[in-house]
């Protein structure tokens, strides 16, 4: 070895020291002290305070009354006899246990030596005279009362239920104060619970890490600027505005974009959850609101960020039950008092976040106290990709991982159903001992989000086995030859999920408005599965419940809000702000023609769907017979099955991820799942 190579590091190696740490010294609690004294009491109390050795009342009779060696004897309490020896009789053979004590338990010379227990004092006393008739009566003993008091003992046995007690609520009232501020005392009960992030708690987020919501980014970065140069605005004569909400559904990013702000502001930010101004005691809510929006002017400019706003800011007067609600209501009136009483030069703006916004009160909605609503929604294409790349960093991938072609496949994710895709493909490659994550673990990571994970062990009979492969066939083939309808990309009869025994995967567009002729062709998708098995069994499973449930849904949308049906006409009953409460704003007759409409327009559907599926009756069989033994089929099967699409554009072949349909237990597909008011039945 040359000396210019630098010594192994190891053990041996004299330079490789760890640094010393210095010795944990526990900081100083003023509890101890009450553990101390509570020690001390207890040691008082159970420590053996007789010096005198334990005997027996036979002993006492037959060998140490006989024998002439006791000095006298004393009864304590009515229930113990101390005796005393005498000082000659201390040296006595017998009594050598005596001169074997030490220490501090050892007795004195003047005793008490020994000591036994007795039940009854006349009966002992009676004892002791007739024991006592032959002895001359300058030698009798008779025995001496005494009362002895264990004062230390009396005081615990009064004050331990009363320390007792006080514990037991010291200890429920720091699990209700929740260990918010001032270590969560009762007596600080009403303080904010806000987590302050300033110069000395910096947060790493900034906008860098928030993708796919670049029109929401605009507006609050505008917010930001506002506390970085206020005269920028106000010269103009504009006011900073008091605050924004965020609405959005769940996942798609509103907590995040609020931790880019804190940590792209540079100012100090409040953050809390809404469920934090709740408390059993009255006034409590109030109370921290006070406490909160007090702190926030001492370090103006700064941000408020509410998380979850609905949970104090649901409209006032709708809850019928009383009691519990005024609480809340409290906090609601004191929050919007709040949010009017400081001004607008003080630089607090407020952040809030909900996926809730048709509940929230009007009074909070609006202009002056939140006067920016931004929306974000689940991210489009571009906005997809975006958050991939955020989501791949830390991952080690294989090559050919394109962003674009994850997002063409996970249409109708949110920010947060990415993240989980990416966690779970990473976990698959380690699961299967790879070194980096390829496509097909993305693949079988989207699968098992969408149709829940792959059951391996359920054993399906051969019968019912047939029955989910027609019935999936009669999807595929209703949505292959049907207009308006997301393609079909790719079919498999694998259980997943609880009770998923199949299910279809099709290619969502992004698409807003919806003619009748596409709903009602979707509806003939959905029944498919049912009609396939009308055709080819000449009976039904309960496989098509959530088909049905589906398609019901549907149809009732199209009656009742979209003013699609010709009888009823151009009215909509859909209350998006529960106004109507738990009354129908139409008459009985009108309900009884909602029905007799809704009927008709799924039973057309159901005769469309049977006709097409008697047309290709031969595609639909070859069609099951492959899928039986492929149990997956993907686009490139089905076309070389039925041919091209006949309304499909040409594009490249990419294997969606959204569940259409599911046998016993369906799943929704993501797109279908209604998130805003505005649009219950239709795709989102």
């Amino acid at each position: 070895m040359s000396d210019n190579n630098p010594m192994p590091s190891g053990k041996n190696d004299p330079n490789n020291k760890k640094p010393k740490m210095p010795p944990m010294v526990p900081k100083f609690n003023f509890y101890w002290i009450y553990g101390i004294i509570a020690v001390v009491f207890l040691a008082l109390q159970f420590a053996p305070h007789d010096v005198a050795i334990k005997t027996t009342k036979t002993k006492f009779f037959t060998e140490m009354l006989p024998s002439h060696d006791i000095e006298k004897i004393v009864v304590i309490n009515k229930e113990k006899v101390e005796i005393y020896l005498k000082t000659g009789s201390l040296k006595n053979e017998k009594y050598k246990d005596l001169s074997e004590r030490n220490g501090l338990f050892a007795a004195s010379e003047g005793g008490p030596h020994y000591f036994f227990e007795i039940s009854d004092v006349g009966s002992f006393e009676t004892d002791l005279a007739k024991r006592q008739e032959a002895f001359p009566s300058n030698e009798r003993l008779i025995a001496e009362t005494a009362t002895q008091h264990n004062y230390v003992g009396d005081i615990i046995s009064w004050l331990f239920p009363f320390v007792l007690l006080i514990g037991l609520w010291m200890f429920v009232m720091r699990r209700m104060g929740g260990g918010g501020a001032g270590g969560g005392q009762i007596f600080n009960i009403g303080k904010s619970r806000a987590q302050l992030f300033d110069k000395d708690a910096h947060v790493n987020t900034t906008f860098k890490d928030v993708a796919g919501l670049d029109e929401a980014k605009v507006e609050v970065m505008e917010i930001v600027d506002f506390l970085k140069n206020p005269k920028k605005y106000t010269t103009l004569g504009g006011k900073i505005p008091k605050g924004a909400l965020l609405v959005g559904p769940p996942g798609t990013g509103k907590t995040l974009l609020a931790k880019a702000v804190a940590g792209e502001a540079g100012v100090p930010f409040f953050s809390l959850s809404g469920s934090d101004f709740v408390e059993m005691f009255v006034g409590v809510g109030a109370s921290r609101v006070r406490d909160l929006f007090k702190q926030a002017k001492e370090k103006a400019p700064c941000i408020i960020f509410i998380d979850e706003i609905d949970a104090v800011g649901r409209a006032r007067g709708k809850n019928l039950v009383q009691g519990g609600n005024d609480e809340r209501e409290n906090t609601l009136n004191q929050l919007l008092t709040e949010m009017d009483g400081f001004a607008t030069d003080l630089g607090v703006i407020i952040l809030a976040a909900t996926n809730r916004p048709d509940i929230l009160d009007s009074a909070l909605l609006r202009p002056g106290r939140f006067d920016r609503q931004i929306s974000i929604d689940r991210p489009d294409l571009n906005g997809r990709a975006e958050i991939f790349k955020v989501h791949l960093k830390p991952i080690k991938l294989a090559d050919g991982i394109d962003p674009m072609k994850l997002s063409i496949q996970t249409a109708g994710f949110a920010g947060a159903d990415i993240a989980n895709v990416c966690n779970e493909a990473a976990l698959i490659a380690a699961r299967n001992n790879k070194t980096a994550v390829d496509m097909q673990d993305f693949q079988d990571a989207i699968d098992r989000i969408i149709g829940g994970l792959e059951k391996k062990n359920k054993i399906i009979s051969p019968e019912e086995k047939l029955i989910i492969a027609y019935h999936e066939s009669g999807h595929a083939i209703a949505g292959w030859f049907l207009e308006g309808v997301d393609p079909l990309v790719k079919v498999s009869i694998v259980p997943r999920g609880v009770a998923a025994l199949g299910y279809a995967q099709y290619l969502p567009k992004d698409q807003y408005l919806y003619t009748t002729q596409q709903l009602e062709n979707m509806m003939c998708m959905t029944l498919g599965g049912r009609v396939a098995e009308d055709i080819i069994f000449g009976r039904i499973s309960t496989g098509a419940q959530n088909d049905l449930e589906r398609i019901t849904k549907m149809a009732y949308g199209m009656v009742t809000i979209y003013g699609m049906n010709a009888s009823i006409g151009n009215v909509s009953f859909y209350d998006g702000n529960q106004e109507y409460g738990f009354t129908k704003p139409y008459s009985e007759k009108t309900a009884e023609m909602i029905d007799h409409e809704v009927r008709l327009i799924i039973d057309a559907c159901y005769q469309k769907t049977k006709v097409l599926l008697n047309e290709k009756r031969a595609k639909l069989e070859e069609l099951a017979e492959i899928l039986l033994k492929k149990e997956i089929l993907f686009q490139h099967d089905l076309e070389e099955i039925l041919g091209k699409r006949p309304y499909d554009k040409v594009e490249e072949e990419i294997p969606a991820v959204v569940v259409e349909d599911i046998v016993a237990v369906e799943v929704l597909p993501a797109e279908e799942t209604p998130e805003t008011p505005a649009d219950p039945i239709l795709p989102a």
